[in-house]
């Protein structure tokens, strides 16, 4: 069975949460997840990756292996591997990562610890 973009259902990689879902409450995803809406509550993906489109406005702390930020987040993010911050992206909140990579044009408000190493 393949889904409306003829990909195989048990291929599936990533959830995505589209532009027009406002979910309240925790998320808990045992793949990688993409949101593109409005989120307000607590994200964890563990050790996968999670990526807030550019579209997004999250206010939520995250967690995951690698977090990409586009859009806007309020809340503290933690990522085991890295955090990667897109021109468009805004944090209002703690960033906690071994890597940091942030673009110019990206904001952050909060405290950094990016020290390297585990």
């Amino acid at each position: 069975m393949a889904n409306d973009f003829g990909v195989p259902i048990d291929e599936r990689r990533t959830a995505w949460i589209g532009r027009s879902l406002l979910i309240e409450g925790r998320i808990v995803s045992q793949e990688n997840l993409t949101i593109d809406g409005q989120i307000e509550g607590s994200i964890e993906v563990g050790d996968h990756n999670l990526v807030v489109g550019a579209s997004a406005t999250v206010k939520a702390d995250l967690i995951g292996k690698t977090v990409t930020v586009s859009g806007a987040v309020t809340g503290n993010v933690t990522a085991s591997e890295k955090v990667v911050l897109q021109p468009s992206a805004t944090v209002e909140g703690d960033i906690t990562t071994p890597r940091l990579m942030m673009a110019d044009g990206a904001t952050v408000r909060g405290k950094v610890d990016a020290r390297g190493g585990r």
